[in-house]
């Protein structure tokens, strides 16, 4: 297995488990967002469980296209060679065309959207998942196979799962949080009653790979006719997939196994010619149900990939989707184990990656709309494909194809180059040698990357070194948008910055340096005592026990220390004086009155976090 992390210290996770609870996180399904969830909590240190239904791998591959964004994110991880089999990987050229379909009209050029490579990679799944668990049983994860959850209850504090192996013999295991990453007929999402809300079928489609009798015969690639589709990858030497898509309705029953007559079957009547095959490794149905989970997180129990979310596997989304998930809620869920995640940031996992599962499964009905066989719709796609032409049609297609315009509501200001967006993986220089940005995110950890050699920015973040990395460096070439950068452990910055100097942070950005970086968004806290004799003079921003006073740096080191994650006042050490600032923690992070001598203070009251204004009582 080539690339991936070391753990962030030592080896192993931490053991951190309470008496009567046998693993921090379970993790319901083994598959490769289940399994990559598991490695980005064991490569933070938590100790988890991942439970699945199946005695061993199954080998089978029904997704196996990893898109731009996807590629770069896994980079992050030094995860990207690793999941390519074989001896060649993708390239990291984005100046050569890469043609894609949207609704199986071979129009867009994806290259024209991607400035970080590689554009487009082959993964099959099944081989994906088993470098994600490798790694993650590396770092010190358990991967418990045989062991199919059927029950559920729930606590305050803790869930405890009921699982029954293939012999029918049952046993419980009690964790403090669940994730269910156990599919499209997700066992934890109907256990833990979250509604799944969309459309039902409306398209019978069948997969499966077998041995083609006479290859040279059949109807390569994708074929529509007015029955239907019919989608065969010719291998001559080997086994070919063969899919099939009926638009005359659903299939009546969804849980009955197909069978290879049915397969034959449908592709002779769609095709209108005898495609004999046999030796069929799997076949499965599918349909067209587009479907959301109304709420990713209930509790203790939290949804990602097709658990989450299901659709049409038209643009080979679904997989996509699913590891993304899985590193957007990996750091935030670690941070709430440890606690010194900011209130409300688990709950930014549902609200950043709700919105854009559903902006997928926006573009996926339309995709299945336009590939209608009925003739009637042949005006429509011959349309279609003369604006797909057009350059403005072409890379707004390709960016929801490759996912690269996504953008999360981090709450940084609208003048912000990159802020929740993912910060370009560019080469520095730093005093270890010299590195990119993927590079020095592998460990999972934020990052406040410093281009400016202003050593007082590096300073606010410094009681936070333990959890988050402070990097100075030297840019290597052109391209950098910001002279610094405060990203996310998923690579996504929350504050950036041209001509910046340490007073330049902004309120939203460093509250987090606790948890990983918080959402920003705006809160009510109650106001802390005036001290006798001062008043306020304004609002800076500051970090949670580094506030700043006078343009100094005042960290949980030096004069004060924020404690408690509840809205609360920090009250100035035994034998301060009253002139030095008091500090208010607001879900994670530091407002700080400046104060000086003059007339008796008027009550005030914080408001709203990143106004920087106070209002009277």
């Amino acid at each position: 297995m080539r690339g991936g992390a070391q753990p962030a210290a030592g080896t192993g996770v931490d053991a951190a488990v309470d008496t009567g609870v046998d693993t921090a996180v379970a993790v319901v399904g083994g598959g490769p967002v289940g399994t990559l969830l598991a490695r980005e909590l064991a490569l933070l240190r938590i100790d988890v469980t991942v439970l699945e239904k199946l005695p061993g791998p199954d080998g089978i591959s029904k997704a196996g296209t990893l898109h731009a964004r996807t590629a770069q994110t896994l980079d992050r991880r030094g995860l990207l060679e690793a999941v390519q089999p074989g001896r060649h990987v993708a390239s990291r050229d984005t100046g050569r065309p890469v043609r894609f379909h949207f609704a199986s009209i071979f129009e867009l050029d994806l290259s024209r959207v991607v400035d970080e490579g590689p554009v487009i990679v082959g993964s099959p799944q099944a081989f994906a998942q088993e470098v994600f668990a490798a790694d993650a049983v590396r770092l010190g994860a358990r991967v418990q196979r045989d062991a199919e959850l059927v029950g559920l209850d729930e606590y305050d504090d803790r869930v405890r799962l009921r699982l029954r192996s293939t012999s029918g013999a049952e046993r419980t295991l009690t964790a403090r949080w669940m994730i269910g990453a156990d599919g499209a007929r997700s066992a934890v999402r109907k256990l833990s009653g979250i509604r799944f809300l969309g459309d039902g079928p409306t398209v019978a489609a069948l997969m499966g790979e077998v041995r083609l009798l006479d290859p040279a015969g059949a109807p390569a690639g994708w074929q529509r006719t007015p029955r239907g589709w019919t989608l065969l990858w010719v291998n001559p030497y080997g086994l070919s997939r063969v899919c099939t898509y009926d638009y005359r309705g659903p299939h009546p029953d969804r849980h009955t196994p197909a069978t290879l007559e049915e397969l034959r079957g449908e592709v002779e009547r769609i095709s209108g010619q005898p495609v004999p095959m046999a030796d069929p490794a799997w076949i499965s149905r599918f349909s067209d149900a587009s479907l959301e989970a109304e709420h990713y997180r209930r509790g203790r129990v939290l949804l990602a990939g097709d658990a989450a979310h299901v659709h049409f596997p038209a643009g080979g989304h679904g997989v996509n989707l699913g590891l993304q998930d899985a590193v957007n809620l990996g750091w935030k869920l670690a941070a709430e184990i440890r606690g010194w995640a900011p209130d409300g940031l688990l709950d930014t996992y549902h609200s950043e990656r709700h919105p854009v599962a559903a902006a997928v499964l926006n573009n996926v009905r339309a995709q299945v709309a336009l590939m209608n066989p009925d003739p009637r719709t042949d005006a429509l796609r011959e349309l279609f494909a003369r604006l797909m032409r057009f350059d403005e049609v072409n890379a707004y297609l390709s960016t929801m194809i490759t996912g690269v315009g996504v953008v999360y509501p981090v709450g940084a200001p609208a003048d912000d180059p990159l802020a929740g967006r993912m910060v370009p993986s560019l080469p520095v220089k730093t005093p270890d040698g010299p590195a990119t940005l993927a590079e020095l995110l592998r460990q999972g950890r934020p990052l406040l990357l410093d281009l400016t050699g202003d050593a007082g920015l590096r300073a606010v973040a410094g009681p936070w070194a333990d959890r988050v990395d402070i990097v100075p460096a030297t840019p290597v070439g052109d391209g950098w948008r910001a002279e610094a950068f405060l990203v996310r452990p998923d690579g996504y910055a929350v504050w950036s910055a041209r001509g910046v100097s340490h007073q330049s942070l902004p309120r939203g950005a460093a509250a987090s340096a606790a948890g990983g970086i918080g959402s920003g968004r705006a809160v009510k806290a109650r106001a802390c005592p005036d001290p006798p004799g001062l008043r306020i003079t304004g609002l800076l921003p500051g970090f949670v026990g580094a506030c700043r006073y006078r343009g100094r740096v005042v960290t949980e080191r030096g004069r004060w220390v924020c404690a408690g994650r509840s809205s609360s006042c920090c009250a100035p050490p035994a034998g301060r004086p009253p002139r030095w600032p008091l500090a208010w923690r607001i879900t994670g992070s530091c407002t700080t009155p400046l104060w000086s001598t003059g007339a008796p203070p008027t009550p005030r009251r914080v408001s709203r976090f990143g106004t920087g204004t106070s209002r009277r009582s």
